[in-house]
C-alpha cells in the first residue's frame, strides 16, 4: 500500500516535471521553429507551446530590425586614393515561416555573412567610383550597396533594410587639399553674396535719385505752368483794363471839348458810363 502511494507520488511528479518543462513562450519579437530528434517538425506560434521534453526542442529567433557595424576598412578608389571607409548595415529576419527556416537552416551565422558581405560589396562598389564621387553622392552610393546586399541575401531570408556610409576619410594630403578647396569657395560664395549686396544696395541708391529727381522735375513743370497761367491771367486783365481806360479818357476829353459822342448801336450813354466806373473800381 505504501509503496503504491509512492509510485503514484513519483508519477505524478514526474508528470508535472514534464509538463512544465515541456513549456515555451515564444515573445511578439520573435518567431520559432520545432525539431523533432533533431528535424524540423513544425512552426511555433507566439505565445504558450508546449513539447515533448528530451525529444523536442524549439529554435528561437529573432525578427527585429538589427544592426551590424562593420569595422572601418581602406579602399582604393576609382582614382587611386586610399580612403577609410565606415559601414552600418540594418537588416531584419522576415517573419513569414520560409523565411525563418532559411535562415535557420540555410545560412550559417547570417549575422557574420552580412558582415563580409557587406566589406567586400563596398570594396567593389566604391572601388569604380572616384572619390570626389564616393564623399559627395552618398546617398546615392548607399543605394547601390542596399541593391547588391538584397540580391546577394535573397536566399537567407533576411532582409537588408539600408546601409549607411558612418565615415569617409581619404588621405592626410589630400584632406588638407579639401580642405583648402573648400576653404577658398566659401571665401568666393561670400565674396559674390557681399558683391551683390553692394550692387542691390547701389541700385537702391541710383532708384532713389531718380525718383527724386523726377519729383523734383514734376514740381518744376507745375511751377512753371502755374506762373504761366498766372501771368496769362495778369495781361488779360492789364489788357482789358487799359481798353476800359482808354474809353473813359476819349469819353472825357470828348465831355471837355463839348463833342459828340458817337454810340455803338443798341447801346446807351448810361450802359457806357456804368461799364467805365465798373472798370474804374
Amino acid at each position: 500500500m505504501i509503496g503504491t502511494t509512492i509510485g503514484l507520488i513519483v508519477a505524478a511528479t514526474l508528470v508535472v516535471a514534464t509538463f512544465f518543462g515541456g513549456i515555451r513562450i515564444v515573445r511578439p519579437t520573435e518567431k520559432a521553429t520545432i525539431e523533432t530528434l533533431g528535424k524540423y517538425t513544425g512552426f511555433a506560434n507566439q505565445g504558450f507551446n508546449w513539447i515533448i521534453p528530451f525529444i523536442q526542442d524549439i529554435i528561437y529567433i529573432n525578427t527585429t530590425e538589427r544592426m551590424a557595424n562593420i569595422d572601418p576598412q581602406e579602399i582604393i578608389t576609382e582614382d587611386n586614393l586610399n580612403a577609410n571607409v565606415d559601414l552600418v548595415v540594418y537588416y531584419k529576419v522576415k517573419p513569414d515561416a520560409e523565411s525563418v527556416k532559411k535562415a535557420l537552416y540555410e545560412v550559417n551565422n547570417f549575422r557574420d555573412q552580412i558582415i563580409v558581405l557587406a566589406q567586400t560589396t563596398a570594396r567593389n562598389v566604391i572601388g569604380t567610383m572616384p572619390f570626389k564621387d564616393v564623399n559627395s553622392k552618398r546617398n546615392e552610393l548607399n543605394g547601390r550597396l542596399v541593391e547588391t546586399l538584397k540580391k546577394e541575401t535573397a536566399g537567407w531570408g533576411v532582409q537588408v533594410v539600408r546601409v549607411e556610409l558612418k565615415e569617409i576619410v581619404p588621405p592626410k594630403d589630400v584632406q588638407d587639399t579639401m580642405n583648402k578647396v573648400i576653404k577658398a569657395e566659401n571665401e568666393k560664395r561670400a565674396a559674390i553674396d557681399f558683391a551683390t549686396a553692394r550692387e542691390t544696395e547701389a541700385d537702391g541708391i541710383r532708384r532713389a535719385a531718380i525718383k527724386a529727381a523726377e519729383g523734383s522735375k514734376q514740381a518744376a513743370i507745375l511751377e512753371a505752368e502755374g506762373k504761366a497761367k498766372a501771368f496769362e491771367m495778369i495781361n488779360k486783365s492789364f489788357i482789358g483794363n487799359a481798353q476800359i481806360l482808354r474809353k473813359l479818357e476819349v469819353t472825357e476829353n470828348s465831355m471837355k471839348n463839348n463833342s459828340k459822342i458817337i454810340l455803338p448801336e443798341g447801346k446807351s450813354l448810361i450802359n457806357v458810363i456804368g461799364s467805365l466806373a465798373d472798370a474804374t473800381k
